[in-house]
């Protein structure tokens, strides 16, 4: 598979805050992992997503499949760094090139380890030793060039509602898959089935390798290529969505359709200025807000329908 590498790079004062402004950028977009270039030694990040390499340039750099969605990503991009341009005065410009997978698939590794992400949740990625305790429940990743290994804050506080909501022998469904973490997570804990839909056909293959890669009964879980829940004919106990704000925004109006009569959602992926749209749409919808979370601007939050909301079944 070819790749576009993009790389924005920056001109600005405070680097830490130009870093995060790009950085949310990309992860708006869509992208759940970037590269952090930086000049400056004493900037540091927690990697995770975020890798910090030093270099001649600032810069922020992701990686976008060359599909039929790159051009208007880019389009996304542009406009992105324009109001970034307009509301912080910080200047940018773009280097683009097509690369091969296998040019980088080797040396970003270097920047992964492994993470504890929640109360028992470790993330491995597959090519680090680690040896857990206990009480510790690892989960094997291989990301792929378009997919973090699931230590971004948005996803580490998915898995910490999943881990916190969902019951042995409930049924699971992820919106939004991406790299399958949160399908490995549920199945880990006990769900049974679990289904993921993304409508990204390289997200689909991938999350199905890691659910593979983590042992999960192929006869337990299924992931398909659909916009949001549109695909999926049943519904199910918990229904997660760690993707954009606006899309959320849309999902509400249809979740329900796809949950249990006691049914959870829980959505992330959320910035935190955008929280207040978020709970207003879901109390619309007929939702009764259970847990706000938040890390590092970012929001995670957890409902269930409200009485005399409940779907017929």
């Amino acid at each position: 598979m070819k790749w576009i590498e993009t790389k924005v790079i920056f001109d600005f004062d405070d680097k830490p805050l130009a870093s995060d402004l790009i950085s949310n950028i990309f992860y708006d977009m869509g992208l759940q992992g970037v590269v952090v270039e930086s000049q400056a030694a004493e900037i540091t990040e927690d990697w995770a997503e975020d890798a910090l390499r030093t270099s001649d340039d600032d810069a922020v750099t992701g990686y976008f499949p060359k599909n039929d969605a790159a051009e208007k990503k880019f389009r996304v991009l542009e406009q992105g760094l324009a109001l970034m341009k307009k509301e912080n005065r910080i200047i940018t410009r773009v280097i683009c090139r097509e690369i091969d997978e296998e040019d980088w698939s080797e040396s970003w590794k270097e920047y992964f380890w492994p993470e504890k992400i929640s109360e028992n949740f470790v993330v491995k990625p597959t090519w680090r030793e680690y040896s857990s305790s206990e009480d510790e429940i690892v989960i094997e990743i291989d990301p792929g060039m378009a997919f973090g290994t699931g230590t971004h804050p948005t996803t580490a506080l998915c898995i910490q509602m999943i881990e916190r909501y969902l019951k042995p022998g409930a049924s699971f469904l992820d919106v939004g898959t991406g790299s399958g973490i949160l399908m490995v997570s549920a199945a880990k804990i006990g769900a049974e089935p679990v289904w993921g839909v993304d409508t990204d056909e390289v997200a689909v293959e991938i999350a199905r390798k890691n659910l593979l890669l983590n042992r999960t009964d192929t006869s337990k879980f299924r992931v398909m290529t659909g916009n949001l829940a549109d695909a999926v004919d049943r519904r199910f106990d918990l229904v997660a969505a760690n993707i954009l704000s606006e899309v959320i925004l849309v999902l509400l109006d249809t979740v329900q359709d796809v949950l249990t009569k006691d049914g959870i959602f829980i959505c992330s992926g959320i910035i935190e200025r955008n929280k207040d749209a978020v709970v207003r749409k879901m109390e619309d919808s007929g939702f009764e807000i259970m847990e706000i979370k938040i890390k590092e601007e970012w929001v995670s939050i957890a409902g269930r329908p409200s009485a005399g909301q409940v779907p017929m079944l």
